[in-house]
């Protein structure tokens, strides 16, 4: 029986949650362009500020633009009043936080504002409050109370808040045309480091490339694996385009006294699996894994000519699989 009720309680509470940005939704205006356009105009940062459960989601909003290609960082109101205000330039954009609209703590900020010029964008419930009236733009929150059965505890209005921020993001990345790539750069550790590697980062390129002439023998065809170290070597005709490649593998289907003498044409497995520079290394993973019997490199190539070589350790060594 209470394990019915703790559901109830907490359906209740999504729904409240749901139905505060489903008005949120409705009541977007224009002044939410506005602030795009102002943002991307301005030469500096977006300041992100608020107070106490505001603050919490205003450091997430900080984090997110600035993670998404928009320079911002978070400034606590209690720290701004004690000389972090000189964090703000004239080319700044300010996004200050409060539900009511009434934290006494954002007061100085706002002042500061007026005197230096600097655009301020109002985030509250309450258009007619301090905050409300002091913006020269209110992205404004939903007033329908919060999820909290006293009505007091900040839950809805901090969803809501965080989604706001997620929508800036989401529209300034459109925008501007954000890419995978963009976002790489900015995220080059951990999991989405791996995730979002492309081949070009990871491969073998110019002299460390096993590479060698269609009219070789064997013998070269050794003699560079063994100094390349990479388990293969490509082999290219006289407009240096890919024709074929020798692993270890045919070194071992081939193996004979004479083999060294061989034609390097006569050896190699003639049109070879390759890849594009430009795509995801998970993507050569999944090709090298799903190739007949598996192998371990591919080789990349722009216009049929090698540039690059992958190998499975080199993606499994970045974190790909």
């Amino acid at each position: 029986m209470s394990e019915n009720k703790d559901i109830l309680v907490a359906q209740k509470a999504i729904d409240r949650e749901v139905e505060a940005l489903e008005i949120m939704k409705k009541e977007l205006d224009e002044n939410f362009s506005k602030v795009l356009d102002l943002i991307l105009k301005s030469k500096g940062r977006v300041i992100v500020t608020g107070m106490g459960k505001s603050g919490h989601i205003g450091r997430k909003i900080a984090a997110t633009l600035a993670s998404t290609g928009t320079p911002s960082f978070f400034v606590h109101p209690g720290e701004a009043s004690h000389g972090d205000l000189g964090m703000l330039t004239n080319d700044d954009v300010v996004l200050a936080i409060s539900n009511g609209g009434e934290s006494r703590e954002l007061s100085d900020i706002l002042m500061y504002c007026k005197r230096y010029n600097i655009p301020l964008i109002a985030m509250t419930k309450n258009a007619e409050s301090t905050l409300g009236k002091a913006g020269d733009y209110l992205l404004k929150l939903p007033n329908d109370g919060e999820a909290c059965p006293l009505g007091l505890a900040p839950t809805s209005s901090t969803t809501a808040t965080l989604v706001y921020g997620d929508v800036l993001a989401i529209a300034l990345m459109e925008r501007k045309g954000f890419t995978s790539t963009d976002y790489k750069q900015r995220h080059p550790g951990g999991k989405l480091g791996a995730i979002l590697c492309k081949v070009s980062d990871l491969m073998h390129k110019g002299d460390e490339m096993p590479i060698i002439d269609e009219d070789c023998i064997m013998q070269d065809a050794l003699l560079t694996m063994s100094a390349k170290m990479l388990g293969c070597v490509g082999v290219v005709n006289k407009k240096g385009e890919l024709i074929g490649i020798i692993t270890d593998g045919d070194l071992r289907r081939w193996m004979s006294p004479k083999l060294i003498e061989e034609k390097v044409s006569k050896v190699m497995t003639k049109n070879p699996k390759t890849i594009r520079p430009d795509v995801l290394a998970s993507e050569a993973v999944y090709v090298m894994n799903n190739t007949g019997r598996g192998i371990t490199n591919l080789f990349v190539v722009e216009d049929q000519k090698p540039i690059g070589l992958i190998h499975i350790h080199d993606c499994l060594r970045a974190g790909v699989n």
